[in-house]
């Protein structure tokens, strides 16, 4: 049970921190982009063949998220003059594009070329051989930092909610919706947080490589959740939010529009580039097929869901869209269905989903009306 807890962390953690490249393209600047899995290839494949190439892991997925913003600088100077809608189809495209290239060219695997379709196999991992007992320790206590800030920031969060609701103001309906909603959040956040950090204590005290590529993922989409809400709440993700809901504004302004959308899709390619570096570290082995256009439409359920422009709802996205993908693994017990049935039935209910969450709340769980960008 522990190790399923841990594979389940991993991939949450890996797709939220994807998930939130995106939402600072769409949810804070109002981007379509159709295509952010191409910054995921890119993340992956060159921090696997540097690593193959003796460079040190570190450096290889620093260089990875280089290559993937270097992507983002040639798609936005190429595609931000234009309209949203040829932007979608152009990334879309693009993502493509990459994926088939790939697929196609001889790569560079040890001191060999290898064919792009056999894919690449046994690179180097973090963290994969047994740490000695000081490591171990140190691991443990730092997941144990990591879940009690986890802990702290969940009860700020709820604990703020909770003095609107109180206080005496005309919106004092609606700040005691948004106080139970809260509630039910944090206390689902704060259950999955004790599953995540048990499972994980008996992972590393019994020296498995997967809880330590768990502990260093959680630590990633901890730090870029950090640096991106500091980000966002500054003048820059103020200019950001004006593009969104109206870039001529900013413009008369005197702010250069094109530069900031550029500078959006850079940073948002970047983190998807980190994130396709865990991806591969997690698999194992990688293929072209590994990064399929369904990622990216998965990656916007999960913006959608938790609610546009909001990182926290981004992250909540994705943790309600794996507990629907892993409780849903099995209906096939329950349901007369082939595996090809079920996986087009499982889609099917996911979008029916996403259609009732748009009549009900359009804004997403945690999102902002005022913030809501879907319809424009």
């Amino acid at each position: 049970m522990a190790d399923y807890i841990i594979f389940l962390a991993i991939s949450t953690s890996i797709f939220a921190l994807f998930a939130l490249g995106l939402n600072l393209q769409w949810g804070f600047t109002g981007l379509v982009n159709f295509g952010h899995v191409a910054f995921m290839i890119l993340g992956a494949y060159t921090t696997v063949l540097l690593s193959l190439k003796g460079v040190p892991l570190l450096l290889s997925v620093l260089i990875g998220a280089g290559v993937a913003a270097l992507l983002g600088l040639v798609i936005g100077f190429s595609t931000l003059r234009l309209r949203e809608d040829y932007l979608s189809i152009v990334t879309i495209g693009t993502g493509e594009l990459i994926r088939l290239i790939v697929n196609n060219q001889d790569l560079p695997v040890g001191n060999t070329w290898t064919p792009g379709a056999f894919g690449v196999q046994t690179y180097p991992i973090p963290l994969r051989d047994a740490p000695n007992l000081f490591l171990k320790f140190g691991m443990i206590a730092l997941l144990t930092l990591l879940a009690g800030l986890s802990f702290w920031q969940l009860w700020r969060w709820i604990r703020s909610a909770q003095r609107l609701s109180a206080a005496d103001s005309p919106n004092k309906v609606g700040n005691r919706r948004e106080f139970g909603s809260r509630l039910v959040v944090g206390i689902l956040l704060a259950v999955l947080s004790v599953a995540v950090y048990i499972s994980g204590v008996i992972g590393l005290n019994d020296s498995n490589p997967k809880a330590s590529l768990m502990l260093l993922s959680l630590l990633i989409l901890a730090f870029v959740f950090w640096r991106l809400e500091i980000l966002v709440r500054s003048p820059w993700g103020r200019v950001l939010k004006a593009i969104r809901e109206d870039e001529e504004v900013p413009r008369a302004l005197g702010k250069n529009v094109f530069w900031y959308k550029l500078q959006s899709i850079m940073l948002g390619g970047a983190i998807a580039g980190v994130a396709g570096a865990f991806y591969a570290w997690q698999i194992s082995a990688i293929y072209p097929n590994n990064f399929e256009p369904q990622q990216t439409f998965d990656a916007w359920i999960m913006v959608i869901l938790g609610g546009s422009g909001n990182n926290l709802g981004t992250i909540l996205g994705a943790v309600i869209y794996f507990i629907y993908y892993e409780g849903t693994r099995n209906l096939d017990l329950i349901l007369p269905l082939d595996e090809a049935r079920l996986g087009a039935f499982r889609i099917m209910l996911i979008g029916l989903i996403l259609m009732v969450l748009m009549i009900w709340r359009p804004q997403g769980i945690l999102g902002k009306k005022e913030e809501l960008t879907l319809g424009k």
